[in-house]
């Protein structure tokens, strides 16, 4: 068990997972199933692993570093083993202080700056799927492709 706990330590010390990651490293390392549910409460239990704290995390990296949207978000935090109440928490916590409506904003110019116009519809149609992938809200996104189509054409 105490291998475990060391490795489970080592895996904690490079970044913040969640306990399904340190489950499936340890796992990978093949420890005893009994060692990793001891090793893994013991990490608990001395705050060393929190999902709470590792969805926070998670999601500000996901808002302010990756500049994606809210379910892009909540989509990551699901896919790295966070229960989905909690994920729903942080992301409401990390987005409750942004401006998503400006992050969409940020997100449109970054793409038009790849040489890509809204002067046709199809490159509308693009512009506007890469932004629902990147996981904003289908109506900010569409309300900012339409308002950026507009002052596209006044500034013509």
């Amino acid at each position: 068990m105490a291998d475990a706990y060391a490795a489970g330590l080592a895996l904690l010390a490079r970044r913040e997972l969640s306990e399904v990651q340190v489950r499936t490293g340890l796992a990978r390392r093949r420890f005893d199933p009994a060692d990793i549910d001891a090793a893994v409460v013991r990490l608990r239990q001395e705050m060393a692993l929190d999902d709470r704290r590792t969805a926070l995390a998670c999601a500000r990296s996901e808002a302010h570093r990756k500049h994606h949207g809210r379910l892009r978000a909540l989509r990551q935090l699901e896919a790295i083993g966070i229960a989905r109440d909690v994920a729903r928490d942080a992301v409401a916590e990390v987005f409750a202080d942004l401006d998503e409506d400006a992050l969409i904003a940020q997100a449109l110019d970054r793409r038009l700056r790849r040489g890509l116009s809204l002067d046709e519809d199809a490159a509308a149609r693009r512009v506007h799927r890469y932004l629902l992938a990147q996981g904003f809200d289908a109506a900010r996104v569409t309300a900012a492709v339409k308002n950026r189509m507009k002052t596209f054409v006044h500034d013509e």
